[in-house]
């Protein structure tokens, strides 16, 4: 039998030992009777040591993993025993020294007058397919890493900004920053006057309702008065209430916010709108805990912690006679500075992040994140409007926008904000500029396109101006 298939395959020798596949001939008793050249390369087997022999014995004896590989369950013997075509692609075969490589092989059955007398296996080494398979695979994921990453031009912002003040509203991770929620954890357990400086639209009544949040009066009234929201008559009617006929149009006796932040807490907006009269009465609220109702003669004492806030300099307006010096000193028991957005521009991602939630829910949107030229834009701003202007602006983006990710359309004027921050202390000025070419240099201080040339300091000098002026990138 053996005679029979070597006879047979003996017409096509000479292209069988040409082509660069590995090709063995069996006998129907699984012995090798034909070895091609290209299988010796392949395997390190010389045909003479394979001829007669049970070649799985020899380079087809395990799995990849190491597990054995009996005859019985091996493809191409199978093949010679039902003349069932095989093609298998996940195997290996094992050198003469004792390596293996990943093969690709197809077992045909050979008849030859309608009986079956044995089979071909042509197979091929796919060690560099494999590995070029693995080498293209890494390529494409990195490669669709990048897609996306540009596709989406997305800065994704964190969800997890700072548990103890997640929800609350004042998010942000600058120094200055942080060291003002510290402020507002010490002093909230207490019931300490604080007064709250800072420019418009930097949160104010945030860190206000916060504080009265933190307090153990959280489960009381908090009472709010914008004192720049009423006349100096109505304002003092507003603060202590009034009595029927006190005043024109006093039709019947009013509680005033005092009255109502009993046992709670009452945020003075905007105090230094206060009138002169108005502010000895406040005075005297302060000291004694009780008041007089406009038109009324009666005492009434109430229990409340005072906050205040204002965009103004108090001190000032003490010199000039706007304001009373004995209130300044009342209200400025612990005072908390709001830092302007200016000095926070590393905050601008998590602000957005925070703003983009709120406006998805009231406007219906599914804005995932903001483009990174986007927020590029947004940090090479002055805000004199501070976060109030950032909330405006991407409102009125969100609105406009048709995708996952927010593209700033908006153009700033830039100059007209620098000149409004001229009338800040040189320090904040030279602190904002220095943000801003830091920003604009990705925070590279050294080399040719580094801050420090571009400021024309050296390297050392800038590093320190950093460290004084508390500028560290997030």
């Amino acid at each position: 039998m053996a005679i029979d298939i070597k006879e047979f395959l003996a017409d096509s020798q000479l292209l069988l030992n040409a082509v660069g596949e590995g090709i063995y001939g069996f006998d129907r008793d699984g012995n090798a009777v034909f070895v091609n050249p290209a299988s010796e390369q392949m395997t390190g087997w010389k045909s003479a040591e394979l001829l007669g022999k049970n070649i799985h014995k020899y380079h087809h004896h395990t799995h990849a993993n190491g597990e054995p590989y009996p005859s019985e369950a091996c493809n191409i013997y199978n093949t010679m025993r039902d003349g069932v075509e095989r093609k298998i692609t996940d195997e290996v075969f094992w050198r003469k020294d004792g390596s293996s490589f990943p093969v690709e092989y197809t077992s045909t059955p050979v008849f030859k007058d309608g009986e079956l007398i044995g089979a071909v296996a042509v197979f091929r080494d796919v060690s560099q397919q494999r590995l070029a398979d693995s080498n293209l695979r890494a390529a494409l994921k990195k490669v669709q890493d990048l897609t996306e990453k540009l596709q989406a031009e997305n800065s994704y912002l964190q969800d997890e900004i700072n548990d103890s003040w997640h929800g609350s509203g004042l998010e942000g991770n600058s120094p200055n920053f942080l060291a003002m929620l510290q402020q507002i954890k010490l002093v909230a357990q207490t019931d300490s006057t604080v007064l709250i400086l800072g420019e418009n639209g930097t949160g104010k009544e945030l860190v206000a309702r916060n504080l009265h949040q933190l307090s153990q009066r959280k489960n009381t009234p908090l009472v709010k008065v914008n004192c720049a929201a009423f006349s100096a008559n109505l304002l003092e009617s507003e603060l202590f209430g009034h009595e029927k006929g006190a005043f024109t149009g006093a039709s019947e006796k009013r509680r005033g916010r005092f009255e109502l932040a009993d046992k709670g807490t009452l945020f003075l907006d905007e105090i230094g709108e206060l009138s002169p009269d108005a502010q000895s009465k406040l005075l005297r609220v302060l000291q004694e805990r009780e008041f007089e109702r406009v038109g009324g003669s009666k005492t009434i004492k109430v229990d409340i912690r005072i906050i205040a806030a204002t965009n103004q300099n108090l001190l000032a307006m003490v010199e000039q006679g706007k304001f009373r010096m004995d209130l300044y000193y009342r209200l400025n028991v612990f005072p908390i500075m709001m830092p302007a957005l200016r000095e926070r521009i590393e905050d601008i991602p998590l602000l957005c992040h925070s703003i983009l939630a709120q406006l998805n829910h009231k406007l219906n949107k599914d804005i995932k994140g903001i483009s990174k030229k986007s927020l590029a834009k947004l940090a090479d701003y002055h805000w004199p409007g501070n976060i109030r202007e950032l909330q405006n602006i991407l409102e009125r983006e969100v609105i406009l926008s048709n995708s996952h990710t927010l593209y700033i359309q908006q153009k700033f004027d830039k100059s007209q904000s620098a000149a409004r921050s001229l009338n800040k202390p040189l320090a904040d000025i030279e602190k904002a500029y220095i943000i801003e070419v830091l920003t604009d240099c990705h925070w590279q201080i050294g080399g040719q396109h580094g801050a420090a040339k571009i400021l024309g300091l050296p390297d050392s000098t800038l590093r320190s101006r950093m460290q004084k002026l508390n500028i560290h990138r997030r």
